[in-house]
């Protein structure tokens, strides 16, 4: 048996840092939203062991990797004696915020439990998936969802009115950042690492209604002061593309990506063009309509 599947990226058109918690994590709250670009994995049955192989060299193929770590975990929790060989597919960018290999994890995690009759419940594969990483619970969703705790306690959400017709231009400059580096430096911003209470619930009330301006105004990311501290493009970036006629533009989870929201992907295709003329076209860039995926 085989089965072939597509793993969506995310952005975070909120995320607040609210102080560290008594065991060592952040306390977050943030909005997720899915983003219509996609790796692909492909899937094949075997008696035994866990194969991984991608088409970017650049990536572990070992345990190293979330998807081998959520293939072994199926198992084991499936109490399967049986193996799997998985193909990656790669087209989002590493260490860009853009939640690629969580994605891969969870995709992998429900890939297996299909092609293995559903051994585990729902319930049991957000467990999995938690275990794996803060990002990975969201992927199972396949829909935005308010991610509360360390980013892992997530509710549900509808597709957002305000954003009905628009599109995303998300641009990656060609370097990572690291997730820990990003956390590390909150400490030199106070008011970054203890952020306001509340703004995710007042981006969301802008969201469910019909000004798409007004609810991208709300957009925050506490990142983005570490960030662009040290690599400054990513802010001349986003003040290009708001300059260029977006609604607003910001960078996703601690980046290295930053995404502008647009009136529709007509829109977004010109503002590429434009970015590109002026500083270059050796940069990742996608342009996608805000749709479910």
């Amino acid at each position: 048996m085989s089965l072939v599947r597509k793993s969506p990226a995310k952005l975070n058109l909120l995320l607040n840092v609210l102080g560290r918690r008594p065991d060592g994590y952040h306390e977050l709250e943030t909005l997720l939203h899915p983003l219509a670009v996609y790796d692909t994995l492909h899937f094949e049955r075997r008696a035994s062991g866990i194969e991984l192989s991608c088409t970017d060299p650049a990536l572990p193929v070992d345990g190293r990797n979330l998807v081998c770590r959520a293939a072994e975990r199926f198992f084991a929790e499936a109490g399967l004696r049986a193996g799997v060989r998985i193909h990656l597919e790669k087209r989002i960018p590493q260490g860009a915020g853009l939640g690629g290999g969580s994605g891969n994890a969870a995709v992998t995690l429900r890939a297996l439990n299909e092609m293995f009759d559903r051994p585990l419940s729902e319930e049991t594969l957000h467990r999995l998936a938690a275990g794996l990483g803060a990002d990975v619970p969201f992927f199972l969703l396949d829909r935005p969802a308010l991610g509360t705790g360390r980013g892992d306690c997530l509710e549900p959400l509808d597709w957002f009115p305000a954003l009905r017709g628009c599109a995303f231009l998300v641009v990656h400059p060609g370097f990572g950042i690291s997730t820990a580096w990003a956390y590390g430096q909150l400490a030199r911003f106070p008011s970054l690492l203890h952020g306001r209470a509340g703004r995710a619930r007042e981006v969301l009330q802008a969201l469910q209604g019909a000004d798409p301006g007004r609810a991208v105004a709300g957009f925050f990311n506490a990142f983005e002061g570490p960030a662009f501290e040290k690599f400054p493009v990513l802010e001349l970036y986003c003040r290009y593309l708001c300059e260029q006629g977006a609604l607003g533009a910001r960078m996703t989870g601690s980046g290295s990506a930053v995404f502008a929201v647009v009136r529709d992907v007509a829109a977004g295709e010109a503002m590429l063009e434009a970015l590109r003329s002026r500083f270059g076209r050796n940069v990742w860039t996608a342009v996608v309509g805000v749709a479910p995926c």
